[in-house]
């Protein structure tokens, strides 16, 4: 009955777990609404899932802000520049959408290409940042060269950071109504702390295990 009741036992462990990504994914929404403020508040959710992997992480929001305050100059114009291609391709795809023949089929494998490139950079722009000082230029140049380097690592996030757009072709209403109510309470927090587990086997090649995040500036490119 005594181990039942024990903080440490693996129901308990979870549990806080779980309280602190819900806490964790308000924190971020919040942070995110104003839009502008975005790049900061993925850098901040990336940091502390990083150190919550490595079982590092006692102070939730104190981290998160400290990560935030931190990374908010670089981590804004990174946003910006992310928004600004993202509405480019947004806008050339559908262009290119009503198009016809050969042009058609050329444009839009470039364009693809283009958007798969796209994510990639965003799946490691924002943990690099958390992780490294470094210059913007050379945080997209490494996260790019990271994404391409560590490509199976790379996939299985990619999936899992996609694997909620599945939700909405759920045929119950009921069931997909409780699962989008779910990603609502912490589905990017939960998405950033399973990619983490990928993400620090990655970042350990370029700097020692016991380094803590940004004590190691990586200025060139990986």
């Amino acid at each position: 009955m005594g181990r039942l009741f024990n903080m440490d036992n693996k129901f308990f462990t979870f549990m806080g777990k779980v309280a602190d990504l819900i806490i964790l994914n308000l924190l971020c929404i919040l942070c995110c609404l104003p839009i502008v403020t975005i790049g900061p508040s993925l850098t901040a959710l990336h940091y502390v899932t990083m150190k919550m992997v490595r079982n590092e992480e006692s102070y939730i929001v104190k981290s998160f802000f400290k990560s935030f305050k931190e990374n908010f100059r670089q981590a804004t114009i990174i946003n910006l520049i992310m928004l600004v291609v993202g509405l480019m391709l947004f806008l050339d795809i559908n262009i290119v959408k009503r198009m016809s023949g050969k042009l058609y089929n050329g444009l839009f494998v470039v364009f693809i290409a283009f958007l798969l490139l796209y994510m990639l950079v965003f799946l490691y722009i924002y943990p690099v940042l958390a992780k490294f000082y470094n210059t913007i230029k050379h945080t997209f140049i490494n996260a790019f060269l990271m994404s391409i380097r560590h490509l199976p690592y790379t996939f299985v996030m990619l999936v899992i950071t996609l694997l909620p757009i599945g939700t909405f072709f759920i045929p119950s209403l009921q069931l997909q109504s409780i699962c989008l109510m779910l990603l609502l309470i912490m589905g990017p927090a939960v998405i950033a702390y399973l990619n983490g587990h990928f993400l620090v086997r990655i970042f350990d090649n370029y700097i020692p295990k016991e380094e803590d995040a940004q004590d190691e500036p990586l200025n060139d490119p990986v």
